[in-house]
């Protein structure tokens, strides 16, 4: 007979999911999608990322990526240098224009992280960082992550309790 019980995966999955519907809605508000704002958000804490890199991060075909690239180059807020030292590679860095949209993404996503904190208690919200740090570092280990395959947090980065509440 099947466990009805409740099941961890399940709500981890549809958390996850829900989250990236949030995202996306509140990125289509700024006529933007989901990936551009990771890619800026990446570019913002790691200037010069290949593109190559930005798709492994997004998990999507580097195409798709010099497709997003292509797009906010038209809104002048990234352009592609050459690798100094392999000309087959572009280097990616925002550009001016770019920067009042990263403090209002910044400012999203600190609304999100609130609405999802709401009603959970701060020594609550410690121990849900700690236990998710520690899958992440278990997955990390099995999956052998380097530091640079990281996942954009869109949600503020290790928050304390004091933070969380």
């Amino acid at each position: 007979m099947p466990n009805l019980q409740p099941d961890f995966m399940f709500y981890l999955h549809d958390v996850a999911h829900l989250l990236r519907i949030m995202v996306d809605k509140r990125a289509r508000m700024h006529d933007m999608t989901r990936a551009q704002w990771l890619i800026l958000l990446r570019l913002h804490r790691q200037p010069g990322m290949s593109q190559k890199e930005l798709a492994e991060l997004l998990e999507v075909e580097p195409i798709t990526v010099a497709r997003l690239v292509d797009r906010l180059e038209q809104r002048r807020m990234v352009e592609r240098r050459a690798d100094p030292s392999d000309r087959r590679i572009w280097r990616l860095h925002l550009l001016p224009d770019a920067e009042p949209l990263i403090g209002e993404i910044e400012a999203e996503r600190n609304e999100i992280a609130a609405m999802i904190r709401h009603g959970i208690a701060p020594e609550d919200m410690t121990v849900v960082l700690e236990a998710l740090k520690k899958m992440k570092t278990t997955l990390c280990g099995e999956l052998r992550c380097n530091r640079r395959a990281e996942p954009v947090k869109l949600l503020a980065e290790d928050e304390t309790a004091e933070e969380a509440a």
